[in-house]
This record gives C-alpha cells, structure tokens and sequence, in this order.
C-alpha cells in the first residue's frame, strides 16, 4: 500500500516539486484525500473506511483524519494551491 500511496503523492507534488513549503494542513489535507480513494487491494472500499474499523474515533479526531466524498477526491496539483 505504501507504493500507491507514493504514486498519489507523485500525483498531487510531482517529481521535482519540492516538499519544504508544505504546511501540517497541507500534508493532512493530501492524506485524507489519498485515503478516500477506493483500493482494489481492499475489495473497492478505502484507507479511511478500514481505518474507521481498526482505530479508535479520538484518534481519528486527533488526527484530523475524515472522508472525502468519491466524487470530490482529486488527485492532482490543484489540490495544494
């Protein structure tokens, strides 16, 4: 999963881009949208919806960790301008 997960990075900050700028809340606003993506490995469900089985909610809280409605996951430059 880490390999996939690198690749929607590689989407949103590609090769080249440099990563000094990025803020907390860019790197959890990325990470909530790349763990709102439907897996295949996972029977079409997403990171977020097996975390929300495996985790406890205040961690969830904590983390700032929350779902992405299908239709507005973007995975592309635009996401962190």
């Amino acid at each position: 999963m880490l390999e996939k997960n690198h690749e929607y990075i590689r989407y949103v900050l590609p090769k080249g881009r440099s990563f000094n700028e990025l803020k907390q809340k860019d790197a959890t606003l990325l990470m909530n949208y790349i763990n709102s993506e439907a897996r295949d490995s996972l029977n079409g469900h997403t990171p977020f919806e097996l975390s929300q089985l495996l985790l406890d909610k205040e961690l969830h809280k904590q983390l700032h960790l929350k779902a992405i409605k299908p239709d507005d996951v973007t995975l592309m430059p635009a996401l962190l301008r």
